[in-house]
């Protein structure tokens, strides 16, 4: 007992071995998945050292400033680190820019045994308006460490940046980026799977039944030529209708004008319909969407369960493969041992196979 509460000091003290177990901590404990650590969220132990890592005294802990106090790796521009089976490019700009939103982290398997990598694609939450692209390296470095797949972490522009339909737009710019390093990285540009939460999970789902939608597809960075299509599509609770958002009930007002969907759009979501409805998955499914795995907690209070059980049933009545997979009495974030095999079966079915 008194190691495990000394290591919980260093991660927020002094420091932590590995910046991957920084990050993990950091979302486990990010209760409400809104990229930031408020003081009732840590551990009761930790709480003392809040106002030390809080380094720009704003209220809440960023993932950076976790990062910085525990001293994980964080490499800039194009540098490499090498952890433990696997290798990390960090911060590849992928959109043509010097936008450090616009760039991305990819991971390789350290030892090299295949002729090339499929890749799964991770893309943060944070409400559309918070996050970074380093929570998705917690949930890559096992599926890379284990040799069979390569990781890539995205960054996109948040809403107080840019608003809709900016963040899809980066989005298709780094899966094209992924096709055309392909050969460069030893990837497999014909197996691309993407994986996100929240926010992310709408990202996800957006590229999955957005394939060849014009408006959709941006014309960010030099691959304009490559496709942005994708092979499967993970969703973690994931807005797929905004419109419907406040139908079930939860702990916020999506319909008001500071709700993270009206500040995606740039205005009340139900003053703004047509934006809305342009920004929602659900309007552009598809036969010839990509194969999706739905995982929702039953009891989300912030993303409600429906917006997967509506999406699923339009996913199903154009005929595209789709699994809703409800994750019992769960909020808005889980950690489930069945949840990380059943996300590892649905990978290995429709990459590896």
């Amino acid at each position: 007992m008194k190691f495990f509460f000394l290591r919980q000091i260093l991660v927020l003290g002094v420091a932590l071995p590995l910046g991957a177990m920084a990050d993990a901590r950091f979302e486990r404990w990010d209760k409400n998945q809104n990229g930031f650590l408020e003081k009732g969220e840590l551990p009761s132990p930790l709480r003392r050292n809040f106002e030390r890592v809080d380094a720009n005294k704003d209220g809440v802990i960023s993932l950076d400033e976790h990062l910085k106090v525990s001293r994980a790796r964080q490499n800039g521009g194009s540098g490499n680190s090498r952890t433990q089976n696997y290798r990390l490019i960090a911060d590849i700009p992928y959109a043509g820019t010097d936008n450090p939103r616009q760039a991305l982290d990819l991971l390789l398997p350290e030892k090299v045994e295949s002729e090339k990598y499929p890749v799964v694609v991770f893309i943060h939450g944070g409400a559309w308006r918070a996050g970074s692209k380093a929570s998705g390296r917690s949930k890559l470095q096992k599926l890379v460490a284990e040799g069979r797949f390569a990781g890539v972490s995205v960054g996109y522009r948040l809403s107080s940046e840019a608003k809709w339909p900016a963040q899809i737009h980066d989005c298709k710019a780094a899966i094209r980026w992924v096709r055309a390093n392909a050969e460069k990285y030893k990837l497999d540009a014909s197996r691309i799977a993407v994986w996100g939460s929240s926010a992310g999970g709408h990202l996800v789902n957006m590229l999955g039944v957005s394939g060849g939608v014009k408006e959709l597809e941006g014309a960010l960075g030099p691959h304009t030529n490559e496709s942005s299509r994708v092979t499967c599509v993970v969703n973690f609770f994931g807005p797929t209708k905004l419109l419907a958002m406040n139908d079930y009930g939860g702990t916020m007002d999506h319909d008001a004008p500071d709700s993270p969907e009206s500040q995606l759009i740039g205005g009340p979501i139900q003053e703004h319909k047509e934006r809305a409805n342009a920004a929602s998955p659900i309007s552009y499914v598809s036969k010839d969407d990509a194969p999706f795995l739905h995982v929702h907690g039953t009891k989300d209070p912030l993303v409600p369960f429906n917006q997967a059980e509506i999406f699923h049933s339009a996913l199903k009545q154009k005929g595209v493969s789709t699994i809703l997979y409800p994750v019992e009495g769960a909020g808005h974030g889980f950690r489930e041992l069945a949840v990380d095999k059943r996300v590892a079966e649905f990978l290995e079915q429709h990459l590896l196979e």
